[in-house]
């Protein structure tokens, strides 16, 4: 195994754990809008074949839809 392989895994997830903490001072509604983004730009890439446009726009929708969300049912 290649050294680069090695810490290909560590080097990964502390990008992503760096990333997570990031969200942490983040409003409930900024939160919701960076998980839309995010989602709506896999989504797009998947639906688009991978294309930058599609990626964008489903991250740009993505984000919008997770804006106005506000993460909690209303029970009555």
């Amino acid at each position: 195994m290649k050294p680069i392989n090695r810490l290909l895994k560590p080097v990964a997830a502390m990008l992503l754990l760096s990333a997570l903490m990031a969200c942490a001072p983040l409003s409930h509604r900024q939160q919701n809008a960076a998980v839309g983004a995010g989602v709506g730009a896999v989504a797009g890439s998947i639906l688009t074949g991978g294309s930058t446009l599609g990626t964008l726009g489903g991250a740009a929708i993505g984000g919008v839809i997770g804006n106005g969300t506000d993460g909690h049912s209303r029970r009555r």
